[in-house]
């Protein structure tokens, strides 16, 4: 197992006890095709070339952003969406190209892409209506909504551009991690999900293990929802 990532203390805590024999951390840039094809290289030179690559590396608005991104659609800062769309979307394809790349030379592989139910139906701004009320000005930010929905037709193209090199290319879709939210935004969540609770973080690893296996060998260009029925109702 290998993972990148570009902060710091996440590549400490994951480098603390490991074993280094199974795994290894690398500190990475996603936005960097040089950075990633070093990262590669690195991994080939321990190891062989991957034969399994999961885009979960995101940005989204944090709920203490600075007022205007969390403010109306129509002030929204473009340069807010354009650090979104830089992480969220390129850096999702460069990964493809370059680990998706050495796959499909060696005529096997899986690669898994993170999106989310707010890539599939829009963000219910009522959630949200408690911070409103309290004085704030605030609303579910657009650019993670269209970065999400971006994904699922980069892993269409992919399905299809690497199907003869047997590479699989597949979308998991999640809903929302419990993370000690706050109560007035749980009592209007929960009654959207039919199993009535959030995830927890566990609750998607079968999916990945799934997908990246010989389990999923005749399955491309799909796309897993793991939501607990949030998008059915």
């Amino acid at each position: 197992m290998i993972d990148v990532a570009r902060d710091d203390k996440r590549i400490a805590a994951l480098s603390e006890g490991i074993d280094t024999e199974r795994l290894m951390v690398l500190s990475g840039d996603i936005t960097s095709r040089a950075s990633l094809e070093q990262a590669l290289a690195s991994i080939e030179a321990r190891w062989e070339t991957p034969f399994g690559l999961v885009n979960n590396a995101a940005l989204d608005s944090p709920p203490d952003a600075p007022a205007a991104e969390n403010g109306p659609f129509e002030s929204y800062p473009e340069s807010s969406f354009d650090k979104v769309m830089d992480i969220n979307v390129k850096g999702t394809m460069l990964a493809c190209q370059v680990f998706g790349g050495a796959m499909a030379r060696l005529g096997r592989g899986s690669i898994i892409n993170v999106a989310s139910i707010y890539g599939m139906v829009s963000p219910d701004q009522g959630l949200y209506e408690y911070r409103r009320q309290q004085g704030e000005t605030f609303f579910k930010p657009v650019a993670y909504s269209i970065s999400k929905s971006a994904i699922y037709n980069l892993t269409r193209y992919l399905a299809v551009y690497w199907g003869l090199k047997a590479v699989r290319v597949n979308t998991v879709t999640f809903s929302g991690v419990f993370n000690h939210q706050h109560d007035d935004f749980l009592k209007k969540y929960l009654p959207k999900v039919p199993l009535g609770r959030m995830a927890d973080e566990a609750d998607y690893n079968g999916a990945v293990v799934f997908l990246v296996s010989d389990a999923a060998r005749y399955m491309t260009g799909s796309n897993m929802v793991i939501d607990g029925g949030f998008t059915a109702m």
